[in-house]
């Protein structure tokens, strides 16, 4: 078992770089996806201040919507239509999605009413959607464009690690 310690780093770009170095380690010789993103998902939980949720969604190809899947924190919404909600937003644009304040966010689906700022990452694969990477805390402006683009080098680590079969 990998033990992880505190990260200290100056910037917001050496931080994500440790923590998707963390991540990469943590999932090494692993393929599963549903282990890999529950592990994830609690190295995130475990280095990321100021937050109370984190986890995926996964795209049903079937059910053409995001389903929930691991994750840390409070029980959540469990599906989420494309194009809905920060969530849908960032899986139709296949980019991240940066909310400083969801209340203004039009369709904004509130899971926790204690969240008032969110980011998503999509998770793409050879092309495909595999789902979304949600953050939520309850301060606003908690996350920006930084945290966004470090949080993509966690997604870019999961996607080379781990294999996802068709849903």
């Amino acid at each position: 078992m990998h033990t992880f310690s505190a990260i200290e780093a100056s910037t917001p770009e050496a931080f994500y770089g440790e923590l998707a170095r963390q991540a990469a380690h943590l999932m090494e010789g692993e393929r599963d996806a549903v282990a890999n993103l529950a592990n994830v998902s609690a190295l995130l939980n475990m280095h990321l201040a100021d937050i109370n949720w984190v986890g995926f969604y996964l795209w049903s190809e079937r059910d053409q919507e995001l389903v929930l899947g691991p994750f840390q924190g409070k029980p959540a919404c469990i599906r989420i239509p494309m194009g809905k909600g920060v969530c849908g937003t960032a899986a139709q644009l296949r980019a991240p999605v940066v909310v400083p304040d969801v209340l203004q966010f039009p369709g904004h689906i509130a899971c926790d009413a204690a969240s008032r700022s969110e980011v998503v990452v999509p998770m793409v694969q050879g092309g495909r959607l595999i789902g979304v990477l949600d953050i939520d805390s309850p301060t606003p402006g908690r996350f920006r464009d930084t945290d966004a683009e470090g949080l993509g080098k966690v997604v870019a680590a999961i996607t080379a690690a781990t294999e996802f079969p068709a849903r």
